[in-house]
């Protein structure tokens, strides 16, 4: 008898984990990392698209000024409402159902929209953006998990984060083409094709090996099977693997963590509601910037955006998420407060705008991923999910705040520094609470609550 009929052949480390619960190919991350990409950037494409034509819609269907802005503020509550179901989605359907199902959202919303013809069917309709405005969140669930233990996994996100001031541009650059060709309407139909075509492309990729895994040790459990399931759980880093419900958020050990994270999204939106979605008011009120200018320097303010995004996933992966949030941000509020009580210099203006973008913005590239690896699987979907969902709550607190201000006759800057620079600044300090992760595996021991 041979020596290989006599020893039986080893297990390979892929059949130690059930059908699709083993690492994927680099190929294969590739592929699902541009899918997401492309998701990110056509979820944007919608959710900006409403602003950028809001001006076009309120003269078509005759709204005043006054209505636009009651209508823009009710469709951002119904975001917050839609959104609420995405953390649970991702925890009890997965990860990539959770992707299309998102990606799906935006297309319909686009579509659905071009046929609207008054204030509540906008709301109603415009409120399902909230799908796509969380996709960001499907995708550092998924990446987190189909990444591992690369290295170079925050810096490898970014690129994916980026596609913010990509699809924002996007918007931007159909609307200016084809607003006159086809009307509000048709650019909104436009938008739906590219969304569909990327639901197509997510059908086909896996599902995150890790919920893949953790679907099969429920499983097991339920057999009776525990020592397999024990097995199981080491092999593939399962922390927990039971049902993750919202109170498990809130628990002991991540009660600080979760809180922290909310209070930073709602914070940071305040800032970014004041600079980025309604700079170009500010840039006019505070600093006498010309309607065109205002125009082009948030062209080049997004340019900054995106190197933004780059640079804190690279120095995230190298000194910690965290601390590169918690820097960015608080850099960020310094620089927007020295462009509203600086010089009107043009010059100097455009410099600490963009500046102030790259600090702003930038961190959520470190953000996003910091957030999934933060979590234990169980709750990686309604975890940061319940920290998203405060973005929405930040942008309406952040025009109230400033409208409050300017009604009692406080000048642009001083109001702007109040709803916006401060916000930016405390949200830096509130990611001081938050939970600290060992970017070599998981996290560390929580703090105490």
């Amino acid at each position: 008898m041979s020596s290989a009929q006599s020893t039986p052949s080893r297990p390979s480390n892929n059949d130690l984990f059930p059908p699709g619960g083993a690492p994927l190919s680099p190929a294969m991350v590739r592929r699902i990392s541009i899918v997401c990409f492309f998701a990110w950037v056509f979820s944007v494409f919608d959710h900006t698209l409403f602003g950028t034509l809001l001006p076009e819609i309120s003269a078509d269907l005759g709204w005043s000024a006054s209505e636009s802005t009651v209508v823009a503020t009710w469709v951002t509550a119904g975001t917050f409402v839609v959104s609420l179901a995405v953390g649970p989605m991702l925890d009890r359907l997965g990860r990539k159902p959770s992707l299309m199902i998102t990606t799906a959202g935006a297309a319909l919303t686009s579509g659905v929209s071009a046929l609207v013809g008054g204030k509540a069917s906008m709301i109603l309709v415009r409120s399902f953006s909230g799908l796509g405005y969380s996709e960001e969140v499907v995708n550092g669930v998924y990446l987190n998990e189909v990444y591992g233990k690369s290295r170079r996994r925050g810096f490898m996100y970014s690129f994916v984060q980026s596609g913010w001031p990509v699809g924002a541009l996007l918007g931007a650059l159909v609307t200016a083409l084809l607003l006159t060709e086809i009307g509000w309407r048709g650019v909104f139909l436009f938008a739906t094709v590219p969304a569909i075509i990327i639901v197509a492309l997510a059908y086909r990729i896996p599902e995150s090996p890790v919920f893949v895994n953790l679907r099969h040790i429920r499983k097991l459990r339920a057999e009776g099977r525990g020592a397999e399931a024990d097995a199981l759980a080491q092999r593939a880093g399962v922390e927990d693997e039971r049902q993750g419900r919202l109170r498990d958020v809130f628990a002991p050990g991540l009660r600080m963590h979760t809180l922290c994270l909310s209070a930073a999204w709602l914070l940071n939106w305040m800032g970014i509601q004041v600079f980025s979605v309604l700079g170009t008011t500010v840039l006019i009120e505070a600093k006498g910037v010309s309607f065109d200018s205002a125009l082009l320097v948030l062209i080049l303010a997004n340019a900054a955006g995106f190197l933004g995004y780059l640079f804190h996933g690279y120095v995230g992966d190298r000194i910690g998420r965290r601390a590169t949030i918690t820097g960015g941000w608080l850099i960020g509020g310094v620089v927007f407060t020295a462009m509203l009580f600086g010089p009107a210099d043009s010059g100097f203006v455009i410099a600490m705008y963009a500046l102030g973008l790259f600090f702003l913005t930038g961190p959520y590239a470190a953000l996003l991923f910091y957030m999934g690896e933060s979590f234990p699987a169980h709750v990686r979907g309604i975890g940061p999910n319940t920290a998203h969902i405060m973005g929405p709550v930040g942008a309406i607190a952040g025009s109230a705040v400033l409208s409050a201000l300017l009604t009692a006759g406080i000048p642009m800057g001083t109001a702007a520094f109040f709803a916006g620079a401060l916000g930016i600044l405390g949200s830096g300090l509130a990611m001081l609470g938050t939970r600290k992760v060992d970017q070599g595996g998981g996290p560390s021991d929580p703090p105490t609550t």
